[in-house]
């Protein structure tokens, strides 16, 4: 049963859209001070800074319960209430055709459906009437997806950490039919846990996130290039072996699991995935290395194009080196595909949806949001907030804005870390956090 545990069911500081420029190059940095609902950022890879410009630091933050006077900030003509709360560790969200909410309990090993209704909060914001286990037993489900893509999924996709299984579904169940099945068995396990699982609108190929065993992996060097060149031409442009072989990529398989193949390397933790509305494309959510800096590298979110390199480990951002693997793998400098949008380094994104709802005002819609689960690898604290990605005729400019803010209490502590997103079928925008296990929404204002 879902528990309202925080005090204050709508929290909102409804902030003036900014008129400020795109904040570039030192100023597209910072700390949480500076952000707030309509500040923009823009980083390029032309405007890096070096290695080690500055040292690195572990600054784990204290976790708290939610404050009671601690204000969610959304941009002028938005507001923001507790959707729901007591889950354990929520993390993906993901809406059903029919509306029902899908989180992914972590922390219980679990997938919850949650159901809309007609009974709303003291506010008039809409709450959940229904809330169920829908399967349990999984090792840290992350991912959740419906098959086939459309109004009427016979399936329900599970990416558990070590492995992607699927319950029979019909529209409105509320708990899974049967047993799961395994479609894709014995998914590499240990160092970045997520993996996250989405289908292209044909339903015809399954996407597979797995992030690297470590950060660096700086045995991946010492081969010389014919070998090089023999492994790549088997498994793929800049895939790893070792220890971190079959990781921190993406894969492709069909919807059973099979014709497995590599669909794009070099993402040290694509922990998210999303289909673009427009395209089809697959978009990541990218966790880049820590260890260089606090302002390197960024992390990112890029369309995810077939065959591509990203660079990790040897290389960042493009044909940067990372000098703890210099001259390592020479012959893949020019073959580094640089990513779209960045991000302050650290901000750690863990979720990405596209706008495609009836709520929001037509600026917002093919425009992109990405959870930013926030920092530990950085001297000043930074992420623990929701951006929105910028587009322009269906294409990113680079630039992002804040879009939630206020979940950073102090230097030292924070409430909430966002994870999920996802847009409801009215078209508010879902947020989970799994600091206090909430799920935020935000609306328009009437």
């Amino acid at each position: 049963m879902i528990r309202q545990t925080i005090a204050g069911l709508a929290l909102l500081l409804s902030v003036p859209a900014l008129a400020e420029a795109p904040r570039s190059c030192d100023a597209a940095y910072g700390d949480w001070r500076g952000d707030a609902p309509g500040v923009v950022r823009h980083i390029t890879p032309d405007a890096l800074p070096p290695p080690y410009a500055s040292s690195s630091a572990s600054r784990f933050p204290a976790v708290v319960e939610h404050p009671e006077d601690a204000a969610l900030r959304v941009p002028a003509g938005f507001r923001v209430t507790l959707f729901a709360s007591g889950l354990d560790r929520p993390r993906t969200l993901r809406v059903a055709p029919n509306g029902d909410v899908f989180v992914a309990e972590a922390g219980a090993g679990r997938v919850r459906v949650l159901r809309g209704g007609d009974r709303p909060h003291p506010d008039g914001a809409a709450q959940p009437v229904q809330s169920t286990v829908f399967a349990g037993g999984l090792r840290s489900p992350f991912g959740i997806a419906f098959w086939p893509p459309g109004p009427d999924p016979r399936f329900v996709y599970v990416a558990a950490t070590d492995k992607v299984v699927r319950f029979p579904y019909h529209s409105g169940d509320l708990a899974a039919r049967g047993l799961p099945e395994t479609v894709v068995p014995d998914l590499p396990t240990g160092g970045h846990w997520t993996r996250d699982v989405v289908f292209s609108p044909d339903g015809r190929r399954m996407f597979v996130a797995i992030g690297s065993d470590g950060n660096i992996a700086t045995s991946l060097r010492g081969r010389d290039a014919a070998a090089n060149a023999t492994w790549d031409a088997a498994h793929g442009l800049g895939a790893p072996w070792g220890d971190e072989a079959g990781r921190a990529q993406v894969r492709v398989f069909d919807p059973n699991g099979g014709d497995e193949r590599l669909y794009a390397a070099g993402l040290r933790n694509c922990a998210a995935l999303a289909i673009q509305p427009a395209t089809g494309a697959p978009w990541c959510a990218v966790n880049e290395r820590d260890g260089l800096g606090d302002d390197l590298p960024p992390d990112y979110a890029t369309e995810l194009r077939q065959g591509a390199f990203y660079g990790w480990p040897w290389y960042y951002i493009g044909a940067h080196p990372d000098p703890r693997l210099a001259n390592a793998r020479p012959d893949l400098q020019d073959k580094v595909t640089v990513p779209e949008v960045l991000i302050q380094p650290h901000s750690a994104p863990l979720g990405i949806a596209f706008y495609d709802g009836p709520m929001f005002p037509p600026e917002y819609r093919g425009d992109a949001f990405v959870t930013l689960h926030g920092s530990w690898n950085r001297a000043l604290r930074t992420g623990y907030k929701v951006i929105r990605l910028r587009f322009a005729n269906g294409r990113p400019t680079g630039e992002y804005e804040d879009f939630l803010t206020g979940f950073v209490v102090s230097d030292r502590t924070v409430w909430g870390r966002p994870v999920g997103v996802t847009v409801a079928q009215d078209g508010a925008l879902l947020v989970s956090e799994d600091a206090n296990g909430t799920i935020w929404r935000v609306a328009t204002q009437h």
